[in-house]
C-alpha cells in the first residue's frame, strides 16, 4: 500500500486519531455531493403541486434547512472530522420525474482541510428530512445513491464522471 492511500484517521499504532492539519496551508476547498430520493410517483405529484405542506413546514424548504444545519454540524456527528467554520453551504433540490428527487449540497471553506463529509452530510440530512416529512404517506420512501461529485482546493482534485 502506498504512503498516500494508507488510512489517516489512524496512527502509527493503529489507533483512532484526528489528522494533524497544523502545518498544511489554508486554500480555497469546495465539495459537492448528492442523494436521490425516491418518493413514488403519488408523493412526488403531491411534493411538485404545492411543496406539500405539513406542521413542520413545506418539505422542500425544510429540507434545504435541515441540510445545511446538517452540514455545519458534521464534526459533531463524524467522530474525528474537524469542526469547520463553512464559507457557504448550498442545498439545491430538483424533481426527477417520475418519482424522486435529487438533493445537491455544495459547501465550502477556505481552511486546511477539506470539506467533503460537510457536504455528504448535508445532502444526507436534507435527504432523511423529506423521509421523515414524507414518511406518513409511505414507508416504501428510498434514500439512495449518496455519493461525493467533486473536491477541490486540497492535496488533489476529484471529480465524478456521470
Amino acid at each position: 500500500m502506498s504512503e498516500s492511500s494508507k488510512l489517516t484517521h489512524l496512527n502509527a499504532a493503529g489507533q483512532p486519531a484526528m489528522v494533524d492539519v497544523g502545518a498544511k496551508t489554508a486554500t480555497r476547498r469546495v465539495a459537492r455531493a448528492r442523494s436521490r430520493v425516491v418518493l413514488g410517483a403519488e408523493i412526488l405529484a403531491l411534493v411538485q403541486d404545492g411543496d406539500l405542506p405539513t406542521r413542520k413546514g413545506p418539505v422542500f424548504q425544510t429540507a434545504i434547512l435541515a441540510g445545511i444545519m446538517g452540514a455545519k454540524r458534521t464534526s459533531e456527528l463524524i467522530p474525528l472530522c474537524h469542526p469547520l467554520g463553512l464559507d457557504d453551504c448550498q442545498v439545491r433540490i430538483e424533481v426527477q420525474v417520475p418519482d424522486a428527487v435529487l438533493i445537491e449540497c455544495t459547501a465550502s471553506v477556505t481552511g486546511k482541510t477539506g470539506v467533503e463529509m460537510e457536504a455528504l452530510t448535508g445532502a444526507s440530512v436534507a435527504a432523511l428530512t423529506i423521509y421523515d416529512m414524507c414518511k406518513a404517506l409511505s414507508h416504501n420512501i428510498v434514500i439512495q445513491e449518496t455519493r461525493l461529485l467533486s473536491k477541490t482546493g486540497g492535496k488533489q482534485d476529484f471529480h465524478h464522471a456521470d
